[in-house]
């Protein structure tokens, strides 16, 4: 058989497990916010490149751009001061001419980036057909804490028929953050807010914004990979190492899973490639936003096997659990506890019980090495106690060879072979010699 090198045989892996992926967002909307800077910056190529790729599979795409560095220099430009109050621009009528003239201008630019098609680039042979239309009506925020906003509106009504129906053209729909009211004024508004109203109304399976962070990071500076609402509020409430974006973005995130946005995604902005690496890798580079966890816990059924064949494998390969055929899988699905993360099965872990001892084995506990920070073998290990307890049983024990640390920390006691169940003892494999540990439930 011819051999590839280890380059090639990495890109069919990607594109191979990339695959599920792509299935599953074919006909998707994804709205995507992104300010001013990334419209402006080093990546904005790089975008459109993806952007251009992410249509391309199917996926319904709606871009939704800021301008705030561009009217900065706008009002610089003609000698007028750029004035904020806790963080949203106030716009008087000089301000208004400078707010249209930078949108206008940054709208165009991502539109031409969109349009390319030079050969020997990614986007080679394409044509993004990019629309855009009066899809927002605003109104004026008003007088808020004795300061009146005058031309700084809020988002009143999303046109959702509209932009679907563009979506349904195969368009990719660019929105300015620009609203005009029923008497015809034109109001400046906030890409967040705008990126928000829009994935709601349109009920997207996706709200994305590109931010000047990796995402949330805890209190060592880790990223977190996925947090729930509540977690996000909690957050947000102590503003602890939250970024200048992070600051306008994360409330939109979180208000717009509560209203049924399935995920929202905060990317770094300056992440080369952060679209794809979040989308089609099961690990993403970015933090996720959803109402409720990602993580789910289960029991088992027939149709997981196949999954847990590819996830125990590897481990099984390198000595670290026992192997287990397929078919012996089958009959004893029933004992596995498996856990989920966004629909893709990343751990699992067993109960065999010896009733007649008032003992249980705590046996095949795998979970994917790029999940192992999330803590899942806690969460694996406690529902394995609960349903042991359930069966009154009043011992938990395991047999290792890796992993015994891990399991001393978590209450577990090292006794000898001869301490096992009758029936388990006599299975003992002396040429593994693995460690026996036990636990009192």
């Amino acid at each position: 058989m011819p051999r590839v090198d280890d380059a090639t045989a990495q890109f069919v892996a990607w594109v191979r497990g990339a695959a599920p992926y792509i299935h599953a967002f074919r006909g998707r909307t994804f709205v995507v916010g992104f300010g001013g800077e990334v419209a402006a910056g080093e990546r904005a190529q790089s975008l459109a490149y993806d952007c251009n790729l992410l249509a391309a599979l199917g996926i319904r795409l709606v871009l939704v751009h800021g301008a705030r560095p561009q009217i900065d220099a706008e009002l610089a430009r003609r000698g007028l001061e750029s004035r904020f109050h806790h963080g949203l621009r106030v716009t008087d009528a000089e301000a208004l001419e400078c707010v249209k003239s930078a949108m206008a201008v940054t709208r165009f630019e991502v539109e031409a980036l969109l349009s390319q098609g030079l050969p020997n680039t990614p986007m080679a042979g394409s044509y993004m057909r990019v629309t855009g239309g009066n899809f927002i009506t605003a109104r004026p925020v008003g007088v808020m804490e004795g300061v009146d906003y005058q031309y700084t509106g809020a988002v009143r009504k999303i046109i959702a028929d509209e932009i679907n129906a563009d979506l349904d053209q195969q368009n990719v729909v660019l929105i300015t953050p620009l609203g005009v009211s029923p008497a015809g004024e034109i109001f400046n508004l906030a890409m967040e807010e705008v990126a928000e109203a829009v994935a709601v109304a349109l009920k997207a399976e996706k709200l994305i914004y590109l931010c000047d962070a990796p995402g949330l990071l805890d209190e060592a500076g880790l990223l977190i990979e996925s947090v729930t609402a509540d977690e996000a509020q909690r957050k947000l409430d102590t503003g602890e190492g939250l970024t200048e974006d992070l600051h306008f973005f994360l409330p939109s995130a979180i208000r717009a899973v509560r209203k049924g946005v399935a995920r929202c995604h905060l990317i770094d902005r300056d992440l080369d490639g952060g679209l794809l690496l979040e989308f089609f890798t099961h690990a993403g580079v970015g933090t996720v936003v959803s109402r409720d966890p990602l993580f789910r816990l289960r029991e088992a059924s027939v149709d997981d096997v196949a999954a847990l064949v590819s996830l125990i494998s590897p481990m099984e390969a390198d000595g670290t659990l026992v192997r287990r055929g397929r078919e012996l899988l089958e009959q004893e699905i029933e004992r596995f506890t498996v856990v989920e993360h966004d629909g893709v099965l990343v751990g699992c872990a067993a109960l065999y019980p010896f009733s007649e001892e008032n003992a249980a084995e705590l046996a095949c506990l795998a979970v994917m090495p790029e999940y192992r920070r999330a803590g899942l073998g806690d969460q694996l290990l406690r529902r394995i106690e609960r349903r042991a307890r359930l069966q009154r049983l009043e011992r938990l024990f395991v047999l290792t060879t890796r992993t015994a640390h891990w399991f001393r920390e978590r209450g577990f006691s090292e006794i000898g072979p001869e301490a096992l169940p009758r029936q388990k003892r006599e299975l003992y494999n002396l040429q593994r010699r693995s460690k026996v540990f036990v636990k009192t439930l």
